[in-house]
């Protein structure tokens, strides 16, 4: 299973970004896999082929209304392990013996 970390802002768009943030969502969410949103990017879980169609669909939806784009993305996989998005977090927070804030 595989981890993806991105962010993808459309540069010429301003100073405010949640718009296009929101319509990027909505095809995360549409694809059916897990997914977290934090402050600074959106993490996303499933398989690597699946990842990759994802990322493309956003970037093709973003690209219609954007001239200049900025993404960044972070991979992590690792075989035979699922649901990481909830078990790496909780991994660190019994490390730590106590709660962390999350997003």
């Amino acid at each position: 299973m595989t981890l993806m970390e991105f962010s993808m802002i459309p540069l010429d768009k301003g100073s405010s970004f949640s718009e296009y943030v929101a319509r990027i969502l909505t095809l995360v969410d549409q694809s059916g896999l897990d997914y977290r949103l934090n402050p600074m990017g959106t993490v996303v879980e499933g398989q690597w082929d699946d990842l990759l169609a994802l990322l493309t669909r956003c970037f093709r939806a973003l690209e219609q209304d954007s001239s200049r784009i900025s993404l960044q993305v972070k991979f992590d996989h690792r075989k035979g392990s699922e649901s990481r998005i909830e078990s790496k977090i909780r991994s660190v927070q019994n490390k730590a013996n106590r709660p962390l804030k999350v997003s």
